[in-house]
């Protein structure tokens, strides 16, 4: 058995983020990781100007600069008549007017890294947590399972930062309200040649949408089918799933057949649900944990570090000086909070009972777009600041109590 200030379940963005904050302000803190790395393919890989904004509070931007990854300024739909630029980031204010992608492991690797220089901070991977430790209605740390046996891990408080899956909410008895989602989504890469589009888009045509990023050597693709019907197309075969991505993005028509059966594909079953409550007595819950999002704008990894943000500027400094959090501290994290989460996840659902089900119905109608919609004012702007910045973007407060900028 041993203790800690904070205990924080799930190595994500959310968590990993969170663990550097509170480390950065002498808070002895854990983080346990039940992976043995973060070689997860297939993540959201999306790195909004909000998130890219804190890396440089964090004094981080030169480091992660320093990854490999490609800066997309446009965001743009393709229909079978049409290319429709959705959002020009570049006219943002600030430094950081572009989205960066970059595979999710080399984000936490940085993030993790600066927190490894921190003499508070703990990482603990291959590090299940299966069960929390109660003190009455209190949470007083959690149960893990590694290579060594079972470990109980005391803290003062645990955060549950462990996705939309999470071990440590179910534990706790928290159940989260189920919004739904028409889709789910397809995975799977193919080579990328130089003369291919260079920017990321959203191909949408009759009964089918797709997502292109340019992943320089690669395409990462995602192809939305409707939900549930993953089992129904794999019975077709893998020409089920070739034909429509030649179809919708003819420059790979030479390439589709380097998708050599399903094991190639990875499934995400997109989820939209929201905890009424994301917090007990003792334990906080923060990003997919709290809130799943559906991929919609790929926002996810954004609101997960915004949280973390928030909960930091909250709850560093009683935590550092040994104080009891109470429980009305935390739910203060989430009155903070809620307000983003709600409105992003009411325009997602927008978007996918407007758009992505209508499109992917049977008797879906032709989509025709023919106006650059980034050109009309206020809808250009409200576009470019909600994908960039989102609602309420947090900053890193300082050690005098300020913030920032």
């Amino acid at each position: 058995m041993s203790r800690n200030t904070c205990v924080i379940v799930g190595g994500g963005p959310a968590g990993a983020v969170l663990a550097l904050l509170l480390a950065r302000s002498g808070v002895q803190v854990t983080l346990l990781e039940k992976h043995g790395d973060f070689l997860r393919d297939f993540r959201g890989d999306t790195i909004h100007p909000s998130t890219l904004q804190v890396l440089d509070e964090l004094g981080l931007a030169g480091e992660f600069d320093r990854l490999p990854h490609r800066k997309a300024r446009t965001m743009s739909i393709r229909t079978d008549d049409a290319t429709v630029r959705l959002a020009d980031l570049s006219k943002l204010p600030g430094r950081y007017g572009y989205i960066a992608f970059v595979p999710q492991w080399d984000f936490l690797d940085l993030v993790t890294g600066a927190a490894q220089r921190c003499p508070t901070f703990r990482l603990v991977m291959n590090a299940e947590v299966h069960d929390v430790i109660r003190e009455g209605d209190a949470v007083r740390g959690v149960r893990y399972r590694d290579a060594d046996g079972e470990h109980e891990l005391r803290a003062t408080l645990t955060v549950a930062a462990d996705g939309r899956r999470s071990d440590v909410r179910r534990a706790a008895g928290l159940v989260p309200v189920e919004h739904g989602a028409p889709m789910d989504v397809l995975w799977f890469r193919l080579p990328r040649e130089s003369a291919d589009p260079v920017d990321p888009f959203l191909r949408v045509s009759t009964g089918h949408m797709m997502v292109a990023i340019n992943r320089e050597t690669y395409w990462q693709l995602a192809y939305l089918i409707p939900k549930g019907g993953f089992d129904a197309l794999r019975s077709r075969g893998v020409e089920a799933l070739r034909e429509p991505v030649a179809r919708l993005l003819p420059f790979l028509k030479d390439r589709v057949g380097l998708l050599s059966g399903f094991d190639d594909v990875s499934m995400l079953s997109v989820a939209l649900n929201r905890l009424r409550r994301w917090h007990r007595p003792g334990l906080l819950v923060i990003g997919d944990a709290a809130h799943a999002m559906s991929p919609v704008f790929g926002v996810g990894i954004n609101l997960a570090v915004q949280d973390a943000v928030a909960a930091a500027n909250l709850l560093a400094g009683p935590l550092a000086s040994g104080a009891e959090i109470p429980e009305s501290l935390l739910a203060k994290v989430q009155r903070r909070r809620i307000p983003p989460t709600v409105i992003t996840q009411l325009a997602q659902r927008v978007v996918q009972d407007r758009l992505i089900r209508p499109a992917l119905s049977a008797g879906a109608r032709p989509i025709r777009v023919s106006r650059d919609i980034s050109h009309l004012p206020l809808i250009g702007i409200l576009a470019r600041r909600f994908i960039g910045l989102g609602v309420r973007p947090e900053h890193v407060r300082t050690s005098d109590g300020s913030h920032r900028s």
